[in-house]
């Protein structure tokens, strides 16, 4: 059983504020204020500094927070396999390229074993790490970066990240220079995207940026994204896998440009993350490796 303290230490981490995290776990400030005193002294470390007023984790803090992610999870997991008698339970996140895209047939292949149950949430990356570290999920498949110290992670595919237009635009099928690509209007995922921030990196190693661009749209959906496109009205950067079933969209290449990107697992690290995604991943077709 995971101790209150525990509890009261990760909600403080997530919010950042004692008065806050008294009121979300139905206690007193000065509670609050003795459970972090008592770990500080457990521990024999500070645990948080005001910096300018501003409420700051210590390295200590960031190192338990770590460990008490994974004990919670774990106890979590531990309570769902005495609870239930037969069947296998997983939460699995998706970002969107990935849910909406790529792991279809893999999850159909997961759901036909009668006795396999699977919960799917399609968000963006940085959504999908803070439900990681909540434990609401057991582990995601990531397109985007992710802080490797805090979390394990195993390959799932590699996948190139390749330009898109309309099959009408004067890209397709060409190859064309920077300048060229930064002369035409850029839709772009929001903020928080792992796709986003891939394509912010491309441009930073050259210096450049989104504000660079003859104008910038953000659209969190790609399914609107590619009616757009559809329409000539702009370009876009995505992985191969978002394009090749759909005849109203074309690639085309960046001079230099050639990327393969990793799409990941990512989960905490323990027992329990690491028998969900070896489980999952034995579904996994050839087809997708």
């Amino acid at each position: 059983m995971t101790d209150i303290r525990i509890e009261t230490f990760l909600t403080l981490c997530n919010v950042m504020n004692y008065r806050k995290t008294a009121e979300l776990l139905n206690m007193t400030q000065p509670a609050v204020t003795q459970h972090i005193h008592y770990l500080e002294n457990y521990y024999n470390c500070k645990l948080f500094i005001y910096d300018k007023k501003s409420l700051q984790m210590t390295h200590e803090a960031e190192l338990l927070r770590k460990y008490a992610e994974n004990v919670t999870y774990q106890e979590k997991q531990l309570k769902t396999l005495l609870s239930e008698n037969a069947g296998v339970h997983i939460s699995l996140g998706a970002t969107k390229t990935i849910g909406e895209y790529v792991i279809a047939e893999h999850i159909s292949a997961f759901l036909s074993d009668p006795a396999n149950h699977i919960s799917v949430t399609v968000d963006n990356t940085e959504h999908l790490l803070a439900a990681l570290s909540s434990g609401e999920i057991d582990l995601a498949l990531i397109e985007g970066n992710f802080d490797s110290s805090k979390y394990a992670s195993r390959l799932y595919k590699k996948e190139p990240f390749v330009g898109i237009c309309g099959a009408c635009h004067p890209f397709t099928g060409r190859t064309v220079s920077l300048s060229d690509v930064l002369n035409e209007e850029l839709i772009l995922r929001e903020e928080g995207s792992g796709t986003r921030e891939i394509l912010r990196q491309l441009l930073a190693n050259k210096n450049r940026s989104f504000a660079d661009f003859k104008r910038v749209t953000a659209i969190s959906s790609f399914g609107l994204a590619a009616k757009i496109l559809a329409k000539n009205i702009g370009i876009t950067f995505a992985y191969k896998a978002v394009m090749e079933h759909d005849k109203e969209l074309s690639q085309f290449k960046v001079k230099g440009w050639k990327i393969e990107h990793d799409l990941n697992y990512v989960y905490l690290d323990n027992p329990f993350s690491e028998q969900a995604a070896e489980l999952f991943d034995s579904y996994r077709k050839s087809t997708f490796t």
